[in-house]
C-alpha cells in the first residue's frame, strides 16, 4: 500500500510533513536505488526539473543529495514544464527524470514526481516499493564513498530541445502567422517555453501571468482562472487564449469571443480532425468518468466512441496503453498525444487544436461547435478525512436518490481528490436547476458529516 504515493506523485505544504526536505533525501536515496541499482546501471543518470515556487529550491536539493548520495548522477534543468521532463528522459541518456511541482495548487504547496526512462509515471508497485525502501536496513547500509559518491551537473541545453520538439511537432507545412495570441503562463513552469514555441511559429504573442517570483504562481491566473485570459483576448481582438497550470501539462483555451473551451472540447476538436485523417486509433478516445457526456455524442457523430477510465492522466496514459489508443484526457485539460508524448503537454495541445484551425481556416469558436456541452456542476468541499463514501450512509442513499431522478438523462460521480482533502461532487444532465439542487444536497451533507468545521 502506497502512504505518500497519490494519483500524481507525492504532494502537500512544501516544509510540512510530509513534504519535508528530509523525506525529499529520503525518496531520492530510495528511487534510485530500486529504480536504478537494482536494474544493474552502475552509475543512474536523473534529470530534475521543477517549475516557479520560493520551496523548489529546497526541495530540489534536497532530492539531488538523495540521488547524489546512493551514487547516481544528476542533471539539474531548473524551472522546466513537467511534460519536458517526461521527454527528456524519453529521448536523453537518461535512467529516470524527477519533478517538483505542486502542478494547478497553491504556492504554499510543492510536490515530486518521476517518470521511467520510457518517459511514462510509475506505475503504483514502482512507487509503493519506493515507499518500503525508504525504511529498510538494506538501503540504510548502501553508502558509496569518494567516487562511487554522484555529481551535479546544470543541464544547459534542457529548454532548447524541449523547445525543438516542440516546434518539429507541428505540420511543416503550417505555420502560426497571422495569429493573435494571449498566452497565460500562470506565473509558472511554461513563462520561458510557451512564448518562444509560439512566436517562432509566427504567432503574434500577448503574455499574461508570464513574471513569477515564487509565490505568484496560480494566483489568479492560468487554467483554473480561465476569465483573465478571456478579458485580455477580447480587449486586444485576440484569436485565441492560452492558459496553462502551474506546471504546464494541462491547458484551457479561449475562443475570439472569450469563450473557455475545455478539455473536452480539445479533444472534440482534435478527435475529429484524426478521424478525417485516418490518425484516430480505432477511432476511439479515451476520457475520464468526468468528461462531459456531450463529448460521447459528439464522438459518436464522428463515426467514434469514446472509453472510459478514472479520473487521473496516469490512468488515462495506462487505458491508452493498453487498449493501443492514441488519443485521451481530462475536462481539466490535462490531453494526451500518445503517438507524440507520453504525458499530459499543456503547449503540445495547443499546437495541435492550431493545426486544426489553419488547416480548416475557420474561428476557434467554430471548430469548438464539434461538441455540445450538457449543464454540469462540479462542487468541491474541503473534508477533515476520507472516510469511504460506501459508509457515508446517508450521503450514499442521496446519490442513489439522484441517480434514479435523472435516469439516463444525467449521471452523478462522486469522488474524493487524489491530491488534496477535498470531496468532489459532479452532477450532470439536461435541466440546469435540478442537476444544481442535486449536487448542493449531496455537497451539504459533506460538510455537515466532513466538513472542516462540522
Amino acid at each position: 500500500m502506497r502512504r505518500l504515493f497519490g494519483t500524481d506523485g507525492i504532494r502537500g505544504v512544501a516544509n510540512a510533513d510530509p513534504m519535508t526536505p528530509e523525506m525529499a533525501v529520503a525518496l531520492g536515496r530510495a528511487s534510485a536505488y530500486v529504480l536504478a541499482r537494482k536494474r544493474g546501471i552502475e552509475r543512474p543518470k536523473v534529470v530534475i526539473g521543477k517549475d516557479t515556487r520560493a520551496s523548489g529550491y529546497l526541495l530540489e536539493f534536497a532530492l539531488a543529495s538523495g540521488l547524489l548520495s546512493v551514487g547516481a548522477d544528476v542533471w539539474l534543468s531548473g524551472p522546466i514544464p513537467t511534460p519536458a521532463i517526461a521527454f527528456l528522459a524519453r529521448v536523453g541518456d537518461f535512467n529516470m527524470g524527477a519533478v517538483i511541482s505542486a502542478s494547478h495548487n497553491e504556492y504554499a504547496d510543492n510536490g515530486i514526481k518521476f517518470f521511467d526512462a520510457d518517459g511514462f509515471k510509475l506505475p503504483d508497485e514502482i512507487e509503493a516499493e519506493i515507499e518500503s525502501a525508504m525504511d529498510s536496513d538494506e538501503l540504510r547500509a548502501f553508502r558509496p564513498t569518494g567516487r562511487g559518491v554522484g555529481r551535479a551537473y546544470r543541464s544547459s541545453d534542457s529548454l532548447e530541445r524541449y523547445v525543438e520538439f516542440l516546434r518539429s511537432s507541428f505540420p511543416a507545412e503550417l505555420d502560426l502567422c497571422g495569429l493573435k495570441l494571449v498566452v497565460d503562463c500562470s506565473n509558472g513552469a511554461a513563462y520561458r517555453v510557451a512564448p518562444a514555441v509560439f512566436a517562432e511559429l509566427g504567432a503574434t504573442v500577448e503574455l499574461i501571468a508570464c513574471e513569477p517570483d515564487g509565490v505568484n504562481i496560480n494566483e489568479g491566473c492560468g487554467s483554473l482562472n480561465p476569465e483573465a485570459m478571456s478579458k485580455v483576448v477580447l480587449s486586444v481582438g485576440a484569436d485565441a487564449g492560452v492558459a496553462f497550470d502551474g506546471d504546464a501539462d494541462r491547458v484551457i483555451l479561449c475562443d475570439e469571443k472569450g469563450n473557455a473551451v475545455d478539455g473536452d472540447h480539445i479533444m472534440a476538436i482534435c478527435a475529429k480532425r484524426m478521424i478525417e485523417e485516418g490518425a484516430l486509433n480505432q477511432n476511439t478516445l479515451v476520457a475520464t468518468v468526468m468528461s462531459n457526456m456531450g463529448l460521447d455524442e459528439a464522438l459518436r457523430s464522428m463515426g467514434g466512441k469514446v472509453v472510459r477510465c478514472p479520473v487521473g492522466d496516469r490512468y488515462v496514459v495506462e487505458t491508452m496503453k493498453n487498449g493501443g489508443y492514441n488519443l485521451g484526457g481530462e475536462q481539466s485539460g490535462h490531453i494526451v498525444f500518445l503517438d507524440k508524448s507520453t504525458t499530459g503537454d499543456g503547449i503540445l495541445s495547443a499546437l495541435e487544436v492550431f493545426a486544426a484551425l489553419a488547416l480548416e481556416g475557420k474561428p476557434l469558436s467554430e471548430l469548438a461547435t464539434a461538441m455540445k456541452t450538457y449543464p454540469q456542476i462540479l462542487l468541491n468541499v474541503r473534508v477533515r478525512e476520507k472516510r469511504p463514501i460506501d459508509e457515508l450512509r446517508e450521503i450514499k442513499s442521496a446519490i442513489e436518490d439522484a441517480e434514479r431522478l435523472l435516469g439516463e438523462q444525467g449521471r452523478v460521480f462522486v469522488r474524493y481528490s487524489g491530491t488534496e482533502n477535498l470531496a468532489r461532487v459532479m452532477v450532470e444532465g439536461k435541466d440546469e436547476s435540478v442537476i444544481s439542487e442535486i449536487g448542493e444536497r449531496i455537497a451539504n451533507l459533506f460538510k455537515e458529516q466532513l466538513g472542516e468545521d462540522s
